[in-house]
Parts: structure tokens; sequence; C-alpha cells
């Protein structure tokens, strides 16, 4: 089925990603993401692919992966995560791309406000995300505990 997802943008072509393209997506973070994530692991990604095959957007310029993002929606929330573009091909529409599918699909699914996760010592990524409209919301801080099995 094809829908907003596929073949919206030429170039770069965004897309959903497919279960072939786990591993590659989490190759691919090594070398354009700053920081780790305790779930940047196929298990994780897998998971992530099966409740919500949709969420995993790509980037692909002449086939190669140039960029990934997360748009999750919880059903109220739209979450933006995992934002990376390889840094030989940013400041080039990529990430405005990936921002804009999302949006699309948040739009698509009744969402309202997204959200961005944003590491805070990434200048770059204050940049980017100002650039495409986002801002830091000051009254709200993110708390976290990791889980164990």
């Amino acid at each position: 089925m094809r829908g907003w997802w596929d073949e919206r943008v030429n170039d770069p072509h965004i897309a959903t990603a497919s279960p072939a393209d786990l591993t590659a997506v989490l190759e691919f973070r090594k070398d354009a993401a700053e920081g780790t994530s305790v779930s940047d692991d196929l298990a994780g990604v897998e998971r992530l692919y099966a409740r919500d095959p949709h969420a995993l957007l790509s980037a692909r310029r002449g086939g190669e992966l140039v960029g990934t993002l997360i748009a999750g929606f919880d059903g109220r929330r739209c979450h933006l995560y995992r934002f990376a573009v390889h840094p030989a091909h940013r400041r080039q529409g990529i990430g405005t791309a990936l921002l804009t599918a999302a949006e699309e699909r948040f739009v698509a699914l009744g969402g309202r406000r997204a959200d961005a996760m944003v590491l805070g010592g990434n200048q770059d990524a204050h940049g980017a995300w100002d650039a495409a409209g986002y801002q830091p919301q000051d009254s709200w801080s993110r708390w976290v505990k990791p889980l164990t099995a």
C-alpha cells in the first residue's frame, strides 16, 4: 500500500523503513547521530517496527541512506526522536523533508502538537530544530528511569 510516506519527495526519497532496513539504520546512526539510547539495538528497533511500522522514516539519496527520524504517535502525543542526517549531507533539505513527512503523518493521524527530544549539548541540532519552527519548552524537563529485565 502506498501513501504519504512513499514517493512523497523525489530527492531525497522519504519512505518508511522496511524490516530489511533496520540493521542499516542502526549502523547509519553510529556515524550520523550524537548519543545513544538503551534501545539503540536491533531488538529495540524491531520492537518499534512491530508496534508501528510507519514510525521509522528514512531518507535516501541515490539509494544511499542519508537520514532517519522516528515519528511516534501514541494516539494522543506526537513524538520526534532519533533524528539524524549524515554529516556529509546536512544543510541540503534532508532534515526538512524528514520533518515534513513526520508532521504530515501526525496530522493524518489526528495529532495536534509535535514534541522533539533533543540533546541539550548538541548546538547544531538546536539550530536545525529552531529553523524548523520548534522551540524548547522551558517549563518541562525530561525525567528518565532505565528499566531492566
